[in-house]
């Protein structure tokens, strides 16, 4: 099963290579950037939409889903990169947008031209509600009502994102079947499989309940916390959906070549693995970002992992995530030296680590002035918060790969879409492909150290820590030891060893019974 072997990288398309001086990212950029995914180490590459759309959401607002947007490239262009990833030895994921399509498709086209058009029920249309209004209180994730009332009908329509953004109505057997059409169309192409967005999200409370009130919401905070969601996630029908979607999967899959589902899925780690159960090869575990990053200590760390081991049965295979197009940066919620740490943790635990474009380098979150800000949801909710624009915006953790010192970094030849990040000219991939001890090579040594049979497969078991110290077993050959401290610490070991891999990449060496981390070091042990 290739997909337990496996690094996966995540690319968001409009930022990786700019081929054509357009300013933004495409097909033929990527392909350009192969050798140099093959180099890193990983095995797959994750490639965030590049459907056509009219990019209201860059692209997770879909127009057409078995079509290229010109802004990327063409079909052909895909293929060309398709084919050279396998040549290389790259599986391919691209996402899926099944939820909702753009308010350009022509399926909600035809849905919004009358009450009786055939295509009506392939999304959520309701009668308003008692007192004219949306039908119930359900909230946008970018921002006010999720319903928005269509003057020439006279209904409302279910939007959980943009307006431009209508879901699908997955209780339609004819949209499931549209929607796995859209499938096996990659599929046939040869894609490995897909990263199913926001997998959670497609069924919806049948009866249309108003959702209970958030005790803990205070104003400042998103609308949409202001309710608890039971009725628009994780609802039962939903592991159905995902069976169906699976059964399409295993269509073109044979041993060795599985075509692989991975789940976003934002839901306690107790609901998370239930979509194991239905299908979903890699329901994505977020906990280290939404639970571990915010708070970074080597107990909460330990409570986490052991947490998520407890409830994963032999059949499941786990898997973990630092970073993607929807959250701060890595160095920027840690600091350099400790996402150096975390790159450790992340390639060290039993599962398939995820890993977002440019956390190799510790890029930054961009800074973006209030003129050059893209993302809808900043845009949409700027004024419902106190800190605007930047604390709902994911503009900063999109901005362009910095490949070179030279101009806008070898990412383009013109002004990119978004402005680099502010030390490009000293942080990027030249740079440190020269410097023996960057974050990249780092990055390197740990995935190519991952292909170990005890990293690799190994089981996990926590290993006694104090004073600021996460440490693990894996398999029956290793000991992996994290400094979460600025201060140096003393490990205990149970045995003696040698230090094969240290985050300050300076150090292989014997040890004996006491293990000494430097301020903000992490090593893997094989012991004796």
């Amino acid at each position: 099963m290739w997909w337990k072997h496996t690094v996966i990288y995540q690319v968001y398309p409009r930022s990786f290579q700019d081929s054509n001086a357009d300013g933004i990212g495409d097909l033929e950029g990527i392909r350009q950037r192969l050798p140099y995914l093959k180099d890193l180490g990983v095995g797959t590459l994750w490639l965030s939409p590049f459907y056509k759309s009219p990019m209201k959401d860059f692209g997770y607002d879909v127009a057409d889903y078995c079509d290229v947007d010109p802004v990327f490239g063409t079909l052909e262009d895909f293929d060309r990169l398709l084919k050279e990833a396998h040549g290389l030895g790259l599986r391919v994921l691209i996402d899926l947008v099944p939820n909702h399509t753009s308010d350009q498709h022509p399926w909600f086209l035809e849905s919004r031209t009358s009450r009786d058009n055939p295509k009506r029920n392939w999304y959520i249309w309701k009668d308003p509600g008692p007192e004219g209004g949306p039908p119930n209180n359900w909230q946008s994730f970018f921002g006010g009502p999720a319903w928005t009332l269509d003057q020439r009908t006279g209904q409302y329509y279910l939007h959980l994102f943009l307006p431009e953004q209508p879901d699908l109505n997955w209780q339609n057997p004819e949209v499931r079947e549209a929607i796995h059409e859209a499938m096996r169309f990659w599929l046939r192409r040869g894609v490995d499989g897909f990263r199913v967005d926001v997998l959670w999200l497609l069924a919806k409370d049948p009866l249309f309940r108003d959702e209970p009130g958030n005790p803990e919401w205070r104003p400042g905070h998103p609308d949409r916390l202001r309710h608890q969601h039971l009725f628009t996630e994780d609802q039962p029908e939903t592991y159905a959906y995902v069976r169906e979607m699976r059964q399409v999967l295993d269509e073109f899959s044979e041993p060795g070549q599985e075509r692989v589902m991975v789940g976003e899925i934002y839901l306690p780690l107790h609901r998370l693995v239930r979509y194991y159960r239905a299908g979903c090869h890699l329901p994505f575990n977020f906990s280290l970002i939404t639970e571990g990053l915010p708070d970074w200590r080597p107990e909460n760390i330990a409570r986490i992992v052991e947490a998520y081991e407890s409830l994963l049965t032999p059949w499941d295979w786990p898997n973990w995530v630092l970073g993607n197009h929807d959250q701060p940066r890595l160095a920027s919620r840690l600091g350099e030296a400790q996402a150096r740490v975390a790159a450790m943790l992340l390639f060290t635990l039993r599962g398939t680590p995820t890993w977002y474009y440019g956390d190799e380098l510790a890029l930054p979150n961009g800074e973006i002035p209030p003129d050059r800000i893209q993302d809808p949801a900043a845009l949409r909710q700027k004024d419902r918060t106190p800190a605007g624009y930047h604390s709902l915006g994911r503009d900063p953790e999109r901005t362009p790969m910095p490949w070179d010192a030279s101009p806008y970094a070898g990412f383009s030849t013109v002004e990119p879409w978004l402005p680099l990040n502010p030390d490009w000219p000293v942080r990027n991939v030249a740079v440190q492909e020269r410097d023996p001890q960057s974050i990249l090579q780092l990055v390197k040594r740990l995935i190519a150290l991952r292909q170990e049979p005890g990293l690799l497969l190994g089981p996990y078991r926590t290993y006694r820590a104090r004073g600021g110290i996460y440490a693990y077993l894996r398999g029956e050959g290793f000991l992996v030891a994290l400094n979460f401290t600025d201060r140096e610490r003393a490990l205990e070991l149970p045995q003696k060893g040698r230090v094969v891999l240290s985050t300050h990449l300076d150090r292989e060496e014997a040890v004996g019974e006491t293990l000494r981390l430097r301020p903000d070091e992490g090593v893997v042990v094989r012991l004796s």
